[in-house]
């Protein structure tokens, strides 16, 4: 197996241990885009919904909990979310997957997750994954149990390595993916906005954790959420734009 899908092949490995079901939502997203594309500095939709998802986790706990099975099956709840995001790059001639990872989005401004966002897909690769570069490099045994290890022996520490949420999408390639992989206990993603200015959000979820009408409810959320604060925000950046260019 070649050095670029070393993380990927570990990734579906611990994911098939994971009972997750998924459920979308058609949210209209067209009035948040023309506002983002007048925009002087690029706010992607990354952005917009690592923010926006990361809002609801601070309301509902039951998003920032994880499910671990040693010593024994309990569950553990995080103060704080963190959300991480699956960022293509062509590197050594060849397409790899690497997460970045964002603490507590919610907190940030857009403009700040952007910039950090823009780090990770143009950023020189060995600084910024240096650790997953390495990771990648071992033989398939010791990375499993490195990822075993962080998986099941702590608590605050998987959190900060493997995130309580994931972000994953390739609407900008015109696409949308149906039921997003992973580890953790939601992975959001999204599609392309069609003609009817709707977009298909998705949530996989771990269905030990929570249910189909508890994540119901949050897709409805986020959508509340999406043309109210992060709607918001964007007018505020909109007004700066045309201040500066004025």
């Amino acid at each position: 197996m070649p050095q670029s899908r070393a993380l990927v092949s570990d990734i579906l490995h611990f994911h098939q241990r994971i009972p997750t079901c998924a459920q979308d939502r058609l949210i209209p997203l067209a009035d948040l885009d023309e506002l983002r594309v007048r925009l002087r500095n690029r706010i992607s939709w990354p952005a917009i919904f690592l923010k926006s998802f990361s809002g609801l986790a601070a309301q509902h706990p039951r998003l920032r909990q994880t499910w671990r099975n040693w010593p024994w099956p309990h569950i553990y709840q995080h103060e704080t979310s963190w959300g991480t995001v699956a960022i293509s790059r062509r590197f050594r001639d060849d397409d790899w997957l690497f997460w970045g990872q964002f603490e507590s989005p919610e907190r940030s401004s857009l403009e700040e997750i952007q910039t950090k966002l823009d780090r990770f897909s143009n950023g020189h690769v060995e600084e910024v994954f240096r650790k997953q570069l390495l990771l990648s490099s071992l033989p398939r045994f010791a990375r499993r149990l490195i990822w075993w290890w962080q998986l099941n022996l702590t608590g605050e520490k998987r959190v900060k390595r493997t995130g309580t949420f994931s972000l994953s999408s390739v609407a900008g390639r015109g696409a949308e993916i149906q039921h997003p992989p992973g580890f953790v206990t939601s992975v959001l993603t999204f599609g392309p906005i069609n003609s009817e200015g709707n977009s298909r959000v998705t949530i996989a979820y771990d269905h030990r954790l929570m249910d189909g009408a508890f994540v119901a409810e949050r897709l409805a959320e986020l959508e509340a959420e999406l043309h109210s604060s992060i709607r918001a925000e964007l007018l505020t950046l909109q007004t700066l734009t045309f201040r500066k260019a004025g």
